[in-house]
């Protein structure tokens, strides 16, 4: 067998991002030699939220699974999708009776692969049930299906994201943050060989304050009023990881930041 690579990419914010998704990623899926392409796709509608037709579009562009996190509940039209889409997750620790699921187990390459979403609690708004006692219940769960495991932990707090990421080495093949739209200089292999990084970056555009217009930003910031705010057209990279995985035990062999288009001193 052969060792599994996956290409992870961070949150995918408005049109900016699903535009130079379009234009890149065969591209960058045939220069990574990726067996199986995921994505956050919580701020692809107007920066908040995934409308049905977007899930559609990204599946049809080759991603395979959609992770999320708080913003996913901001179109209702999705919800009857969480339900009756399995690679299309939200977090698992949301409390029970909530439309959709949190995890998910694939082919790729000849092998089994789990995805599991999961959601902080620290300084990211609505309360949710315990992420580390969701992770080791959801691991345990999916370990009997597969050694590879890939964790998406939708979090703000750095503390929280590297905590999760001890919580669970050894036991998964990769804890990879996501949601401050931040690309962080981390990755790494942990003992027990899980891959981890504090964030993965967005796929959005460039110039922006988290993918959204500056000035707006700016605004809201001196005047501490609700401005709703906006997604700045302009060119956007993708941003993520690539991860090599062990065929036989899913320990990482490899985590690899990723930015694409490549820079041009880079090549």
């Amino acid at each position: 067998m052969k060792n599994l690579k996956i290409l992870f990419l961070g949150d995918l914010v408005g049109q900016p991002g699903l535009r130079a998704l379009f234009a890149g990623l065969t591209s960058l899926q045939d220069r990574t030699g990726a067996h199986i392409t995921a994505v956050n796709g919580e701020n692809l509608a107007e920066g908040f939220g995934l409308l049905p037709e977007d899930a559609e579009r990204l599946f049809k562009l080759g991603v395979s699974i959609i992770t999320s996190g708080n913003h996913i509940w901001q179109r209702d039209d999705i919800y009857p999708i969480l339900e009756s889409e399995p690679r299309l997750l939200r977090p698992e620790n949301y409390p029970p009776g909530v439309p959709g699921h949190g995890s998910v187990v694939v082919q790729a390459a000849g092998t089994s692969v789990a995805f599991l979403n999961l959601m902080g609690r620290e300084r990211i708004g609505p309360s949710v049930d315990c992420p580390f006692r969701a992770a080791s219940k959801a691991a345990a769960k999916l370990s009997t299906r597969t050694h590879h495991i890939i964790v998406d932990f939708h979090a703000e707090d750095v503390k929280e994201k590297e905590a999760m990421a001890y919580h669970l080495d050894g036991r998964v093949s990769a804890v990879l943050g996501t949601h401050t739209h931040v690309a962080t200089t981390d990755e790494r292999i942990l003992p027990g060989g899980t891959a981890y990084i504090t964030d993965l970056g967005m796929c959005g555009p460039e110039g922006s304050v988290i993918g959204t217009l500056p000035e707006l930003s700016v605004r809201r910031s001196l005047t501490q009023l609700p401005i709703r705010m906006e997604v700045l057209d302009a060119p956007a990279f993708l941003h993520g990881v690539l991860l090599e995985l062990d065929a036989e035990s899913g320990n990482a062999v490899t985590i690899e930041r990723i930015r694409y288009p490549w820079p041009q001193d880079g090549e």
